[in-house]
């Protein structure tokens, strides 16, 4: 028998995740963890930002019409689905970076006045020198209840193993936390990690902790198909 994969992202992430991980051979399940929501943000003026700096598509599609002043301003983003949702919105992209957002900041030439937006759990980055760094919060992850379907997977004693898919730290460690208010265990749950810090925070116990090779959604789910074997 050949086990689950579960994909715990947000939408719309996650049905994008599911349809790659169908088309991958995996029997995949959907169960988003998190609801996101936008949040009221304080926009600086234009003029007062050269670039933008940005982690997540969900940045761009819930900083709502206050991102419209800045169209035509570069981004520095994180991943090509950022970057889609970037020049949609009318910025133009000045890189593309993998695996975090340290790497594509170090690009950023010095003299740059960056404004950062992104969601309200995010990592502390420090800017090169000669780079100054504005940051707004406008969107959030709001934690749901582990899924009750979800919860009997992980339960299923006939299954040989479980693969779970997790895609940050915030992911990682609510899906620690629901397995020990549901009494899941942890020995027959594999996971599948984006990358080390992703893995640290999901804690010890689990039947194999593993991360992708690359932070994409690609290395990922070549991970889930290696734990499944």
């Amino acid at each position: 028998m050949k086990p689950p994969v579960l994909i715990l992202r947000p939408e719309p992430g996650a049905s994008a995740t599911l349809a790659a991980a169908h088309a991958a051979g995996l029997d995949a399940w959907s169960f988003p963890l998190f609801a996101v929501a936008p949040v009221a943000w304080d926009a600086p003026r234009p003029d007062a930002c050269d670039a933008l700096l940005i982690g997540s598509a969900n940045a761009v599609r819930h900083a709502g019409p206050a991102l419209s002043p800045y169209a035509g301003k570069p981004a520095y983003v994180v991943g090509e689905r950022t970057a889609d949702a970037a020049r949609a919105a009318g910025l133009t992209v000045a890189a593309v970076g993998e695996g975090g957002l340290a790497p594509v900041l170090a690009e950023v030439p010095p003299g740059t006045r960056l404004l950062r937006l992104a969601g309200r759990e995010r990592i502390e980055l420090a800017p090169p020198p000669g780079v100054t760094l504005v940051e707004r919060t406008v969107y959030a992850s709001e934690p749901q209840p582990l899924p009750r379907e979800c919860a009997r997977l992980l339960k299923t004693h006939v299954l040989p193993r479980v693969v779970v898919l997790l895609h940050s730290a915030e992911a990682a460690r609510h899906f620690a936390a629901e397995c020990e208010r549901l009494a899941i265990p942890r020995p027959r749950i594999a996971l599948a990690a984006l990358g080390p810090r992703i893995a640290a925070a999901a804690g010890a116990g689990w039947a194999m902790i593993a991360t992708a090779q690359k932070a994409e959604d690609g290395a990922l789910l070549a991970l889930a198909g290696q734990l499944c074997q």
